[in-house]
């Protein structure tokens, strides 16, 4: 005889929807079945069974009349786990309209839908309704409030519900941890690493690996190593293990190792690693790029293809910077076949800006356009990659054309490396009071404080064009501290136009500034032999040689394809 008993046990070993759907069938069948508990039971296979169909479970949970505060859980758990979390808010939303009383299951799931669509008005009312029900001492429910302000960027509230939570709780404290990084603020997050060690509560695996990505952020190596000491002393080795969660610790002292700039350390940790994921690929090649190692980044891809670990985006935008600083035009076509084929360039925005800054770095400025011109979406990004990479060959006219175009679009708006190619535009076709007017705009208009390289272009225009009076007042007014760069763009012009008083004046800024810098003398020894200046060419060189300055290098690239 079919009973619930019956229907119980039968749904425990059920191991497909079909079968469920006949379960279902005898329990709308049988008369005798009047209890609520089976249906939750069935609605629970729904949304927790690989097997399961949330979609089966909302036609099931609408038939229900009168659903127990356990189901309305289930359906708000089951659709933020099935990546709906909309859905999810619209059940706890009429959870409530229908007169229910959520309970501490509830909240931190309706919470975690909040997160998902970091959507704080929700949070909010979510928050003032645990308050109104007294579950803000429930640790698992506070947890879930921390976890929603943190993931919507709000610290402060986050701060203040952590505040309230028992200090014991691990989860609350990797929750703040992982927030503070998650907001670019790994120097915070470092600081609630120590307190939390000075409560005497133990970190695990997911807060030592936030920890160490704080650490690898702010290039903070010495408290890199004492987490990795500490591991160490736990006796304890991830990177002897093939575990999914030791990976992800190893994983993470490989990349602060790396980010901190010991790539050695970082190489070694490496190699031990018996199994090695895109990610800590992904981190070394990274690290010799940022670190100007190129040719070493270009062996380490080489060999993670040869491993059979496919790149992915990442490792794209990395490989790409180093074709463009070394001029690798032909790999960096060869990149550009393979994204091609994969058919994602038309939707990544930044992998299509890498491109367009590969092949106006590598001179291919046709190649530049062509994608500049098939993106349909084009972001401030891109916009000033393009500007700057015209100004960069010294396309002038075309790159201040090309911002006209711009600021026709008033979604769209320049940022300081947008004018630092608009001024090095106007510098390359001598528009001195264009470049005036942009710079008085940038301020004006957009709010931009000048920055050195802003300087550096202007002083650059005025003293090339011999307006010197001009361009000493810009340097006496600047907001900044002036660098060689815009000393050197002031002897430059000095030079063009053979101003030897100037360039007196300029010399004692220049070597107290970089006294080793071989530019700066090569500049004045050519001013005095312009000048026919002989024993001041002979001084400079003399100087050259006691302070053992050699001149730099010029050299050329060859890539063999």
């Amino acid at each position: 005889m079919i009973n619930q008993n019956s229907i119980l046990s039968l749904l425990a070993k059920c191991k497909s929807m079909s079968e469920l759907k006949k379960l279902h069938a005898l329990i709308i069948t049988t008369p005798t079945i009047k209890s609520i508990v089976p249906l939750s039971k069935l609605i629970d296979f729904c949304v927790d069974s690989e097997f399961g169909d949330i979609n089966y479970a909302g036609l099931v949970f609408r038939q229900i009349h009168t659903p127990s505060v356990y189901i309305w859980n289930s359906m708000i758990r089951g659709f933020v786990n099935g990546h709906n979390p909309r859905m999810s808010m619209l059940v706890y939303k009429h959870m409530i309209e229908d007169g229910y009383s959520p309970d501490h299951f509830t909240f931190p799931f309706a919470l975690k839908a909040c997160c998902l669509i970091a959507d704080q008005d929700c949070g909010k009312c979510i928050h003032s309704c645990i308050m109104k029900s007294g579950f803000e001492a429930d640790a698992y429910t506070a947890t879930g409030l921390l976890h929603m302000y943190v993931s919507c960027a709000d610290m402060k509230s986050g701060q203040q519900v952590f505040d309230n939570i028992p200090k014991w709780n691990v989860v609350a404290w990797t929750c703040l941890i992982a927030g503070f990084v998650n907001n670019n603020q790994p120097y915070e997050s470092l600081k609630v690493f120590e307190e939390m060690s000075h409560w005497g509560v133990e970190p695990n695996e997911i807060t030592m690996v936030n920890a160490l990505i704080a650490c690898a952020r702010s290039r903070d190596i010495d408290s890199g190593r004492r987490i990795h000491q500490r591991i160490r002393k736990a006796d304890y080795d991830p990177f002897m293990s093939t575990s999914n969660s030791n990976i992800i610790l190893a994983t993470a002292i490989l990349e602060m190792y790396a980010k901190c700039g010991s790539l050695k350390i970082a190489r070694d940790l490496f190699r031990k690693m018996p199994k090695r994921n895109i990610v800590a690929w992904n981190s070394m090649i990274n690290a010799y790029n940022q670190y100007e190692r190129h040719q070493e980044a270009l062996e380490l891809f080489f060999d993670m293809w040869t491993s059979g670990i496919y790149p992915d985006k990442a490792t794209f935008l990395s490989v790409l910077s180093v074709c463009a600083h070394l001029c690798a035009l032909a790999l960096g076509q060869a990149v550009h076949s393979y994204l091609l084929k994969t058919n994602i360039i038309t939707t990544d925005i930044a992998l299509a800006t890498a491109l367009l800054d590969m092949y106006a770095k590598t001179g291919e400025l046709g190649g530049a356009q062509k994608i500049f011109s098939s993106l349909q979406k084009k972001d401030v990004v891109i916009w000033t990659t393009m500007i700057n990479g015209l100004a960069m060959h010294g396309r002038g006219n075309e790159a201040l054309s090309m911002f006209q175009t711009m600021q026709k679009d008033s979604s769209l708006v320049p940022d300081h490396i947008t004018y630092i190619g608009v001024l090095f535009a106007c510098s390359h076709v001598g528009l001195v009071e264009e470049a005036q007017k942009h710079f008085r705009q940038m301020t004006e208009m957009y709010g931009i404080v000048p920055e050195r390289e802003h300087y550096g272009c202007m002083v650059d225009l005025l003293s090339r064009g011999g307006r010197f009076i001009e361009a000493e007042r810009l340097v006496e007014t600047m907001s900044v501290q002036p660098n060689i760069a815009i000393w050197g763009a002031l002897l430059n012009g000095c030079q063009i136009h053979e101003n030897l008083s100037f360039a007196n004046q300029v010399k004692p800024r220049l070597t107290e500034l970089e006294p080793g810098q071989s530019g700066v003398h090569v500049l004045l020894s050519n001013i005095y032999a312009t000048a026919g200046m002989w024993e001041d060419v002979n001084v400079t060189r003399k100087v050259m040689k006691h302070r053992r300055i050699t001149k730099t290098i010029g050299h050329s690239l060859l890539e063999i394809i």
